[in-house]
């Protein structure tokens, strides 16, 4: 990519993000019951000390930060950020709401961390550095504020087939012109670092030389097609607001696409859609 173009991405990136952060915000308990596995991974291979600083880059509603801030204690610290003002505005309601009071809140963009050389102990990305323009940068910035020794933990999507709750959607969306087929890596998109070769490769070119991926299943539970619809256009970045902008007759084509994909995972209850994260800890 040209640097204009990384420009354009990240403003769109930005816009995306203020503009789905209210119902991102709404949706926060559906979406840390399909991230529960992830996040307790994330801060378990973390291993934050109390008197730690954790850094938590991209933290949307910051849940994931929390459970750290809870072990690290009133003497260390969690230092919760997001590129997205209305975002971290949501993190900060969060916080307050579980009382967490060892916590800065500061809008910060990853490629570019106003933070000093080897400032904190720990980092913490969930399902952010996929959707950077430049996540070689943001990785290599997050390797600078890490102290020496300081560990960094975080979960991509993986493959897209092993992904179908994020998958059905896009495939119905592109196919239809409603959004442009994704460009490949390195160009950012949920499924940017699906392969665990090329996020280790990033890792390792960011300075970390201690790298171990594992996969961390999971799965989204849905009543039906409509509370399906319902949560991607909540939720799910460019595709949910492709989505609400949808005339009816168009809305309708894709429902009837995303039932007909959706059959082969129905139960007696609705539908149970597998999941599969790629999580790292690297230092």
């Amino acid at each position: 990519m040209q640097t204009a173009t990384l420009e354009e991405v990240r403003r769109r990136n930005y816009e995306i993000a203020e503009a789905i952060a209210p119902t991102w915000e709404r949706r926060r308990a559906d979406v840390e019951e399909v991230s529960t596995p992830v996040r307790e991974w994330m801060v378990r291979e973390l291993s934050p000390r109390e008197g730690d600083t954790v850094l938590e880059l991209a933290a949307g509603v910051g849940e994931t930060g929390f459970e750290a801030a809870a072990i690290v204690g009133e003497s260390g610290r969690l230092i919760t950020t997001d590129f997205s003002p209305a975002m971290l505005d949501a993190a900060r309601r969060r916080g307050a709401e579980l009382g967490v009071t060892n916590v800065d809140y500061r809008v910060i963009d990853a490629e570019r961390i106003e933070l000093d050389d080897d400032s904190v102990d720990g980092v913490l990305c969930r399902f952010g550095y996929m959707l950077m323009p430049d996540a070689a940068r943001a990785l290599a910035e997050t390797r600078r504020a890490l102290r020496p020794g300081g560990r960094l933990a975080l979960a991509v999507w993986g493959a897209p087939e092993r992904n179908p709750f994020i998958a059905t959607i896009a495939i119905s969306l592109v196919q239809r012109g409603h959004v442009p087929p994704p460009e490949p890596p390195p160009a950012p998109s949920p499924f940017s670092m699906a392969s665990t070769e090329r996020t280790e490769a990033l890792l390792r070119d960011a300075g970390f030389d201690d790298v171990r991926i594992e996969e961390v299943p999971g799965r989204f539970v849905i009543p039906d097609v409509d509370e399906y619809l319902s949560v991607i256009a909540d939720t799910a970045g460019p595709f949910g607001l492709a989505l609400r902008a949808l005339a009816e007759p168009d809305r309708a084509a894709v429902r009837a696409d995303v039932e007909d994909s959706l059959r082969r995972f129905a139960t007696d209850d609705g539908y149970v859609l597998p999941c599969v994260a790629l999580c790292a800890v690297a230092r």
